[in-house]
């Protein structure tokens, strides 16, 4: 199909394919375009966890593929609710040490040991962020974990300090009788930093907020921000907590994340307007674990999507949480299966590729088919980035979207190739017996190793117009 006109839907056929037509490929990148980090997806992994994390041959090999893919080793922090629960025990043998009752609990407390950080230097290959206790309010037993930290991960990229504190109890040891607020919490921060910083150095990760906006805290942390190398908000667009309800295709709407998103681009603003670097420091679909939304291959679009809009709000890195090990259902891998969101992930580094640069949306962000471009260091566009967010749940007819593209990179004839993410419908899951795809062929072990083969489809060039046709709930890049 050719579509001819401006960039709007145009009209429905029988055969249910919309038609979008004419968007124009920008020839070089524009000044609004923006920076991609090699680390834009990143990877968080919950503290007690973590040792755990490292006995899982899909742990290393999940993080080795992306790399491969980036031409970077994948960004990991080490943090979330048990940093906070944890004690610093310099004479203990083991990385972690705790009891529960079932494996799929977290400790209630925990305590861990010197080689909980020579673990992360060995087994993660990027920079890695730890994340430790403020909560308990034992700046002392902090600040022999931050030295020893320091000391033994020459990847240590970041400390916090405090898992979101904006959820503090006030029954919390840190809080003070005054009562607990962003302003106690700011001055908190403020005098830990400048207790810590001069044994470790300027390296703090500042903030690490659910709920509370990192704007308001950067002026309050005055001249301490020159301790901090970074500040980190966390985001779950839903929450499965306490029975509420998650929806599947509000999650993956591309007008949605688009709105979503922007919420977060002053908050990025500011940091970078003090000097430091702006992270969602944690995130991924559905609070409490996931509900029964995040492991669908919807979930694992919404990565895609999801990622490309925090770029484009200048959030430099996505760091996914992965929670308990076996009691997950956000987690890209566990003890048995790679998940559909690790797909989502996977197919969002493959667009970033080793060689993008920048990046610029293309569609007006309030319909339900987003297209990207992708720009190289010479500011070539080299991909393009279709997603089509109408949610495909298995009834009824599945519709398609032909879209068209003019201009950069798009010769006036020929054939250019795509390669296609796709899925039986928005709430398939792998661990269910769904056959995610990438490329017609692609999928991944237990191990998450890379199974199959990858095919390219070919896309006719016809006077300098290039059309694809994407289906409701899937994603396709063209190469240029």
């Amino acid at each position: 199909m050719r579509c001819k006109g401006l960039d709007v839907v145009l009209f429905t056929v029988a055969s249910c394919t919309t038609c979008i037509a004419a968007i124009t490929v920008p020839t070089t990148a524009p000044s609004t375009a923006s920076t991609i980090d090699s680390s834009q997806v990143a990877v968080s992994l919950e503290f007690f966890a973590f040792p755990g994390y490292t006995e899982l041959v899909s742990t290393e090999t999940c993080l080795a593929n992306l790399q491969a893919l980036r031409g970077a080793p994948v960004a990991v922090r080490i943090g979330g609710t048990t940093q906070d629960r944890a004690t610093y025990d310099p004479s203990l043998a083991t990385p972690v040490s705790y009891t529960v009752a079932s494996p799929t609990d977290a400790p209630t407390s925990l305590t861990f040991g010197p080689s909980f950080f020579t673990l992360a230097a060995s087994d993660l290959k990027g920079n890695v962020t730890i994340g430790l206790n403020r909560q308990l309010n034992n700046q002392a037993n902090t600040l022999s974990a931050a030295v020893q930290a320091k000391n033994s991960m020459p990847n240590m990229y970041a400390i916090e300090l405090g898992n979101e504190p904006d959820l503090y109890a006030s029954t919390s040891p840190i809080v003070p009788s005054s009562g607990w607020s962003q302003t106690a919490d700011a001055a908190s921060e403020k005098s830990w930093f400048t207790a810590i910083a001069p044994s470790v150095g300027n390296i703090f990760q500042a903030a690490v907020y659910l709920s509370w906006r990192t704007t308001a805290t950067i002026p309050l942390l005055g001249t301490s921000i020159n301790n901090v190398r970074s500040v980190s908000e966390h985001s779950y667009p839903q929450s499965a907590c306490n029975g509420a309800t998650t929806d599947l295709s509000t999650l993956m709407s591309h007008s949605g994340i688009v709105s979503y998103t922007s919420g977060f681009k002053a908050d990025a603003a500011s940091a970078h307007a003090a000097g430091v670097r702006y992270f969602l420091g944690e995130t991924n679909s559905a609070t409490c674990g996931g509900g029964g939304i995040s492991p669908t291959f919807g979930a694992a679009l919404w990565i895609v999507d999801y990622v490309l809009q925090g770029a484009l709000n200048g959030i430099e890195r996505s760091y996914f949480h992965q929670g308990t090990i076996g009691d997950c259902q956000y987690c890209w891998w566990g003890r048995f299966t790679t998940g559909a969101p690790f797909y989502g992930a996977y197919f969002v580094s493959t667009f970033l590729g080793t060689d993008g640069a920048k990046l610029e949306m293309l569609d007006n962000g309030t319909g339900a088919v987003a297209s990207y471009v992708i720009f190289n260091s010479a500011g070539a566009p080299i991909r393009l980035l279709v997603y089509n967010s109408n949610y495909y749940d298995a009834t009824g007819t599945r519709s398609s979207t032909a879209v068209s593209f003019t201009g950069g990179g798009i010769p006036s004839a020929g054939t250019a190739t795509a390669l296609r993410l796709t899925g039986p419908n928005a709430t398939s899951r792998v661990d269910e017996g769904g056959i995610v795809t990438i490329g017609g062929g692609v999928t991944f072990d237990g191990n998450c190793n890379v199974v199959g083969t990858e095919t390219r489809e070919n896309v006719v060039v016809t006077g300098g117009t290039l059309t694809v046709s994407v289906q409701a709930s899937e994603a396709l890049i063209v190469y240029l």
